[in-house]
């Protein structure tokens, strides 16, 4: 849901997060739904740190799960920051124990001591709420919660909520992302188009799509005609970086691709 919630993450210009708020509701089969509120939209940047977070929860090594009943320090404080809420207080979460460095490695960053853009995005995303409804529960809480000792500047501290331990944990429907593939990623018009494409298209297949339903996928809003054929252009720009990543893109007709995703290793 994560992955495929339209406009959760999208292309930021210049001021907006300044300007517009994120407000997203994500309705699925049989009355389902999730909402995503918050005092900024995300981008590209804020998805890049999320990814890696997820990639370090699968890591046990850098990960351990923290049950509703007996979670004692440090655990039991991100599971009160994390903020749980109806049936979200019976649910298992789990926390990445690291430092930003790693996580900034993790995700490719040139310096990995530029550890201040990492720390801005995961405060960007501990202030996302999540409210869920699903098969007739309804559950609340943030996005993540995030917690740092006065002693370890760059130690790293972050409970994943429900729906994202849930997954990693390989339990439902999920996504797998190739870390390899995002470290290779340049544009964040590439990074929003991999992770939406990932969750659209297995390992070792191929899907047909318009270029204006990739454009959604990036620019969820309405614009003109002439801002319209800029995005076209910029989207175009970023299946580039795809096909380098071993991806097969291949316009058929004017506006009209079949985008192969290559198998993933096991």
């Amino acid at each position: 849901m994560h992955c495929l919630a339209p406009g959760l993450f999208r292309a930021i210009s210049r001021g907006q997060r300044r300007r517009d708020k994120l407000d997203v509701v994500y309705r699925f089969g049989g009355g389902n739904q999730i909402e995503f509120s918050g005092p900024e939209p995300l981008g590209a940047d804020d998805l890049r740190v999320l990814q890696g977070l997820v990639a370090l929860a699968g890591v046990e090594d850098y990960s351990a799960i923290i049950e509703p009943v007996a979670a004692t320090g440090e655990g039991n404080t991100l599971r009160t920051l994390l903020e749980p809420r109806w049936a979200a207080n019976q649910q298992s979460i789990l926390v990445v124990k690291s430092s930003l460095r790693k996580l900034a490695k993790e995700i490719g960053y040139a310096n990995p001591r530029d550890t201040n853009t990492v720390r801005r995005c995961v405060e960007r995303l501990w202030k996302v709420s999540v409210i869920t409804q699903v098969a007739g529960q309804r559950s609340g809480f943030r996005l993540l919660a995030n917690y740092v000792s006065d002693t370890q500047a760059d130690g790293l501290f972050v409970a994943l909520n429900p729906l994202l331990t849930y997954a990693i944990m390989g339990n439902g429907r999920h996504v797998r992302i190739d870390m390899t593939e995002v470290r290779r990623l340049k544009g964040s018009i590439a990074r929003l188009l991999h992770q939406r494409l990932c969750a659209w298209v297995d390992g070792g297949q191929s899907r047909t799509v318009q270029l204006d339903t990739l454009v959604a996928y990036v620019f969820p809003d309405e614009v003109c005609t002439a801002t319209h054929r800029k995005r076209q252009a910029r989207v175009r720009k970023a299946l580039d970086e795809m096909t380098a990543l071993g991806w097969s893109i291949c316009e058929h007709s004017k506006g009209r691709f079949t985008i192969g995703r290559p198998a993933l290793s096991r």
